[in-house]
C-alpha cells in the first residue's frame, strides 16, 4: 500500500515520504480499515509517539496522522460491533502506525460509524478536532449555560468548535487571534473577539472557563482572568500559572464512540461547521502538509477518490 512515513524528528513534515509499505494485519480487537481520508495535526511529530513505542525503543520509519474516515475490510479476532463493509471515524492510537495510508490497523473501540450522508472528508476532519474541544468543555471543563468562556485560537480547528460547541449550551464566547481572525471568529459563534496582536486579552473581565489551545505568555496572562471556583483548560502541555481560586487542567484527547457519535450529528443537523483549509490528495499530502502560508483550518488528505 501507499503510505507516508517519518523517519527523522528533526527534519519535520519536510522529512515525510510517500513510499510503499505491506498492509497492515487485524490483531485482536482490531479492524482493518480502507483509509478514505485522513486528518492530520503538525504537532504529532514533536509527540515522542511518533518516534518511539511505549518501552521508548525506536519504531521509525512510522506512518503519521491519527484521525480518519473509510470502510472496515477486515475484522480480528474477538471484534464485535462493527461488520466488514461498514463506513467509520475514528482516533487511531498515538503509538501505532497512523492514517495516512491506504489501509490501518486500528482498535475497534476507536471507531464509530459514519452515516451515510456524511462525506469522508468531513469526517476525516472530526476526531481530534471535535473530540478535543468537546472533552474541553464538558468533561475537564464543566460547562454550563450562561457562563463567559474565553477560547484562545478561535479561528482554527479546535477552536472554532470549541466556540460552536460553547455558544450551543448557552455560553458567552469570547474568541481570540489575530486580526484578519476577527470575521471568522464572530461567524462560528463568538460574541466578542480580542485581537491578541493588538488587544489586552485583560479587558474581557473575569470569565468561567478557559479553553487554552495557545499556551506561553497568553496562557499566562489569561490564568488571572479566572473566577473563584473556575477552570482554566489547556491542550498544550502543563499549565504554566494556575487561576487563584480556581481548576487548571491540561489533557490528551480520547477515542470515544458516543461523544464522536454526537460531534457527527451535530454536523449532519447543521448545528456544528466544519473548519476545513485544504484538501489535498495521497500523491500531494508532502507537498500539502508543507505549507508556505499559515492555515487556518484543518488540511485533509483524501486517501482514495
Amino acid at each position: 500500500m501507499k503510505a507516508i512515513v517519518v523517519t527523522d524528528q528533526a527534519a519535520g513534515t519536510a522529512g515525510m515520504k510517500l513510499v510503499e509499505r505491506p498492509e497492515p494485519q487485524a490483531a485482536i480487537n482490531d479492524v482493518i480499515v480502507q483509509v478514505h481520508a485522513s486528518g492530520f495535526v503538525p504537532t504529532e511529530l514533536s509527540w515522542p509517539s511518533t518516534w518511539t513505542d511505549r518501552l521508548d525503543r525506536d519504531r521509525t520509519p512510522s506512518i503519521p496522522g491519527h484521525e480518519l474516515a473509510g470502510v472496515i475490510t477486515a475484522l480480528g479476532y474477538g471484534t464485535t460491533g462493527l461488520s466488514v463493509g461498514q463506513r467509520v471515524i475514528g482516533l487511531a492510537d498515538w503509538y501505532r502506525d497512523g492514517t495516512l495510508a491506504e489501509y490501518v490497523a486500528i482498535e475497534a473501540r476507536n471507531l464509530a460509524p459514519l452515516p451515510g450522508d456524511v462525506d469522508f472528508t468531513v469526517g476525516a476532519s472530526l476526531p481530534i478536532s471535535g473530540l478535543t474541544a468537546w472533552q474541553g468543555l464538558f468533561q475537564h471543563g464543566r460547562l454550563q449555560a450562561g457562563q463567559r468562556v474565553l477560547v484562545h485560537g478561535a479561528a482554527g480547528a479546535v477552536g472554532s468548535m470549541a466556540t460552536q460547541l460553547a455558544r450551543e449550551f448557552g455560553a458567552h464566547v469570547i474568541g481570540t487571534g489575530r486580526a484578519a481572525d476577527r470575521q471568522t471568529v464572530l461567524d462560528f459563534g463568538a460574541k466578542e473577539f480580542v485581537d491578541l496582536d493588538n488587544d489586552a486579552v485583560e479587558g474581557v473581565g473575569g470569565v468561567d472557563l478557559i479553553f487554552d489551545v495557545i499556551g506561553g505568555d497568553v496562557g499566562k496572562r489569561s490564568a488571572r482572568l479566572v473566577r473563584a471556583g473556575g477552570t482554566l483548560v489547556s491542550i498544550v502541555g502543563p499549565v504554566e500559572a494556575r487561576p487563584d481560586g480556581g481548576l487548571a487542567v491540561d489533557f490528551v484527547v480520547e477515542p470515544d464512540r458516543a461523544q464522536l457519535s454526537e460531534i457527527v450529528q451535530r454536523v449532519r443537523d447543521g448545528r456544528l461547521r466544519i473548519n476545513i483549509d485544504n484538501v489535498s490528495t495521497l500523491d500531494d499530502a508532502v507537498t500539502a502538509l508543507n505549507p508556505t502560508k499559515r492555515r487556518k483550518g484543518k488540511t485533509i488528505i483524501r486517501v482514495r477518490a
